[in-house]
């Protein structure tokens, strides 16, 4: 395990540093895709739970819209629960760095289709589930992800987004380690700021191109409407994930 020195960052690394000693949830994330956006680090940071700043690449933050579905979810060390662990899911996510150098994320909000989840999540972690009509097609090297609100506001809030997986990459660029070697999440919980921590195997990613896009959800977020195509398309068959109980942030 690594030790950050205080006042330091922990470096991007493509293999989580901190293991999870004990495991709180356990799932799949499977078929993802992840376009992102560069974005003012000035409208990002009061977006951010106390004790968190914007995490930077040369000066740069970004926002990620990211869809996939969920598999397996469960608890503790498992097994997953049967029907409802298992559901599609797209984030509108932060990146986020806080005072013990820890890199991470912060769902700015996750559409998922089951409502039990959805209930459990925001009320056990206070994450911003929502409860969405999904699904995903996928047929060949093509996949195709549609969402829609149900609950809570804004009601109705769609996206659409459809990719073409291309070949795999060997090696990442910087920005890509960057988006995708995360091992943490930050969220405001039982009155501060709480870190999650989380690890997996390295990330199997492809290229990808974008063929449409329709989205709302990044401007219910609270988030500026992307203006352009993303920066960034990338495709991943997935991974198996634990996250770890984690630590508190002072106040």
């Amino acid at each position: 395990m690594s030790h950050i020195e205080p006042g330091q960052v922990e470096e991007v690394t493509p293999l989580t540093t901190r293991p999870v000693r004990r495991s709180l949830l356990v799932q799949r994330w499977t078929d993802l895709t992840f376009l992102h956006w560069p974005v003012d680090p000035a409208l990002v940071a009061p977006l951010l739970p106390a004790g968190t700043r914007p995490d930077l690449l040369d000066g740069v933050t970004y926002v990620g819209l990211i869809a996939f579905r969920m598999a397996g979810f469960g608890f503790l060390s498992g097994p997953g629960i049967p029907h409802l662990g298992t559901f599609c899911e797209t984030n509108v996510r932060l990146y986020s760095v806080d005072g013990d150098g820890r890199r991470a994320v912060v769902f700015r909000s996750l559409d998922a289709e089951r409502l039990i989840p959805v209930l459990t999540a925001r009320a056990w972690l206070h994450l911003p589930y929502m409860w969405s009509k999904m699904r995903i097609v996928k047929s060949r090297q093509q996949i195709t992800y549609v969402s829609r609100r149900r609950w809570p506001s804004p009601r109705g809030a769609a996206s659409r987004m459809s990719v073409r997986i291309g070949e795999r990459i060997d090696e990442p660029t910087p920005l890509e380690h960057f988006l995708t070697a995360r091992w943490g999440l930050h969220t405001r919980a039982w009155g501060r700021t709480v870190h999650l921590p989380n690890e997996h195997p390295q990330w199997p990613l492809h290229r990808a191109t974008l063929l449409t896009l329709d989205d709302e959800l990044v401007a219910a977020a609270g988030l500026p409407q992307p203006d352009g195509p993303p920066v960034s398309v990338l495709y991943s068959p997935g991974v198996p994930v634990t996250f770890g109980s984690g630590g508190r942030l002072p106040r």
